[in-house]
């Protein structure tokens, strides 16, 4: 335990139980030995995680890569960066408060973590995307969901095609913002996480849904387009947490 060291001692005790990581390991490998560092070592919010530099020289990789991996961190508010302060934790880090893996349960509280950020901005976006949506506009948002439909219908991989409706979406509600918002967070994630719990196609009960989202939004109805969204982001939610109760043991 070094929560009780003065912020100088602790910063320079923690991180004596990394150990060198194969060679060509990523963002997540660096963070799952992070992540077993800091649940072996009791490290808690607030705490204070060792420099770059040492973290780096212990898992044997070059500092670029550590950085990369702790922006990921940071970007789903697992951490706290500041250049006097270090890199500070801002979310438990555990593996007492749920009989999951330490690795998996962090991945499941990321994505719940990012998901609730931007449900209501997914609900904002739409909304304002059925006052805004022009004729042009509403064609192009049913060929992203006829596109979606067909792609996900065939078999194939479907999350560019889901991406792209989106995305049409977003850019129809006339403020960019939501946009950058929403893939900013996502990218957090995405960078450590690519496939959710080894599942690529998290949330793929919802692709029928979304050809009734296109229809509110082309049509002007703002509330059901409000509506359909929340739909969507609560199936996704309720998927996430069942994956966890079922990997609980």
């Amino acid at each position: 335990m070094t929560e009780n060291l003065p912020p100088q001692e602790q910063s320079e005790e923690a991180g004596n139980s990394l150990k060198a990581l194969p060679p060509g390991s990523n963002s997540r490998d660096v963070l799952d030995a992070l992540s077993a560092m800091i649940d072996a070592e009791g490290l808690r919010v607030g705490d204070r995680l060792p420099p770059e530099v040492e973290i780096a020289r212990q898992l044997g990789i070059g500092r670029a890569k550590v950085r990369e991996a702790l922006t990921s961190w940071q970007n789903m508010g697992i951490v706290v960066r500041n250049k006097k302060a270090g890199t500070r934790l801002a979310a438990e880090v555990s593996a007492n408060a749920i009989h999951l893996p330490l690795t998996l349960k962090l991945e499941a509280e990321s994505l719940l973590r990012t998901h609730s950020v931007r449900r209501p901005l997914e609900i904002e976006a739409a909304r304002m995307a059925a006052l805004n949506c022009t004729e042009a506009q509403g064609r192009l948002i049913t060929a992203r969901v006829a596109e979606l439909i067909a792609t996900h219908a065939a078999g194939e991989d479907w999350r560019q095609a889901d991406y792209r409706f989106h995305s049409s979406l977003h850019d129809t509600c006339g403020n960019p913002l939501f946009g950058q918002l929403i893939r900013q967070i996502q990218q957090g994630f995405n960078e450590v996480y690519e496939a959710p719990f080894g599942q690529p196609h998290l949330g793929q009960a919802t692709i029928p849904i979304h050809i009734h989202l296109a229809e509110a939004v082309v049509s002007g109805n703002a509330d059901e387009a409000g509506r359909i969204v929340g739909e969507i982001m609560d199936m996704v939610e309720a998927e996430i947490l069942q994956i966890m109760e079922n990997q609980n043991v």
